[in-house]
Order: C-alpha cells, then structure tokens, then sequence
C-alpha cells in the first residue's frame, strides 16, 4: 500500500513527496487498545504524594494516659490511637501505594502508530524538511507555525506538537514560551501528548528515523 504525504519547507510551500509506511502510518484504530495504553502511560508517570500517619508512626504515646480502672473515664492505652485528636489515622493514603500499570511492548508500539495514523487520516499531519533557526528567535519560530496553520493544517486554535529530529537549542528556546505549542525530541513521543494536541508537525528525518525503528 502506497501512502504518500507532501514535504514542505519553512515557509510551508511544498517541495516534494515522502512515501510513509502503511504498518506506521496506517493503522486501523482500536479504542480500547488506545485507553488502555493512555491509561496506563499516565498511570505509570502518577507520583504518589499523599501520606497518612498510622499508629505507629504518629510521636508520642509511649506511656498510658491514665490507669486502666478508678478514673470513671474510657480505657486508653495510647494516645496515638485513631480515636484521639492527634493520633493516627485508619485506612487513609500512603505512600506504599503503588498505581503502576505493565502493558505489552508491542501494545504500546501500536497504539502509537494509530495515534500516527489518525493525524495523517485527518490532515492534522505535517512534515517539513529541516526546523532550524539562526538565531534565539521566537517571532520567527512563531511565524513559521503560523504559516503552517493557514496554508496547511488549517487550524483554528492553536494546539500543535513539534516532533525534532534534532536536539537543536535555538528551535527548543524559541517556541517554549509559544501557548499551544509543545515541543519534544523523535526519542520522547509518546502517546499522551500525540492524543493531546490536534496538530502535528514532524521533521522529514524524525519521519525517517522513526520508520527505521520500527520497520522491523
């Protein structure tokens, strides 16, 4: 199967045709495998913050309060018990708690290249030749997105991921301060981000290098 996408270059005029993979590039969806991955991508990055003192980790409470009998009040051993103001707490958050989730390599693979395959059905799918600028530059990084949008995305509000090939310095600090725009290296795609931006703008040789990698 022959699928075709158009290469263009920083000021979005077409300059010639790249052949994509149809395993990548073309891939039926199945929204349960797509949940599934997402759920569990987002799972595993999930820190574990919230933490409750039991009994015995509460200070304090070492002697009994008082003695067993003779005092017309309630029997208390300790004053770290759940039931005393300051003292432990029953059954609440820990940080032993563990919210990480296993899923299939190749699942993973997978969910990705439909995620892929979703932008280039919906022509939410660019690719340029090379991203680079001369100079720390952020109107002119902004202009070179803006130019896409009209002329090919065709979006209305801005919300695009920028995939590089490269780690270059100049592109990375001049669209990081962009509103709806993010921007990662071809080695951190990810599911999470290609589900959660409408736009997606790739380098020709993230495409390539991606395809190498998982070619196999």
């Amino acid at each position: 199967m022959s699928l075709k996408i158009k290469v263009y270059n920083q000021s979005a005029e077409p300059i010639k045709d790249l052949e994509l993979n149809a395993k990548i590039f073309a891939v039926e969806p199945n929204n349960e495998l797509l949940h599934q991955a997402m759920v569990a991508q987002m799972a595993n990055c999930r820190q574990v913050l919230a933490h409750t003192k039991d009994r015995s980790e509460v200070s304090g409470g070492g002697k009994k309060p008082w003695k067993q009998k003779g005092t017309g009040r309630a029997r208390a051993g300790s004053s770290r018990s759940p039931i005393w103001i300051g003292g432990g707490v029953t059954f609440g958050p820990t940080k032993d708690r563990n919210f990480k989730q296993k899923i299939n390599q190749k699942m993973k693979q997978k969910a990705i290249f439909m995620a892929l395959s979703d932008r280039v059905k919906s022509n939410a799918l660019a690719v340029i030749d090379t991203l680079e600028l001369a100079d720390f530059k952020t109107k002119k990084f902004n202009e070179i997105l803006t130019t896409f949008e009209k002329k090919v995305l065709n979006n209305e509000r801005r919300n695009i991921l920028v995939v590089n090939d490269s780690k270059d310095e100049k592109v990375k600090y001049s669209g990081r301060n962009l509103v709806g725009v993010k921007m990662i290296n071809l080695e951190n795609i990810n599911l999470v981000d290609l589900l959660n931006h409408k736009s997606l703008l790739l380098t020709e040789k993230a495409v390539e290098a991606f395809t190498k990698l998982y070619n196999k």
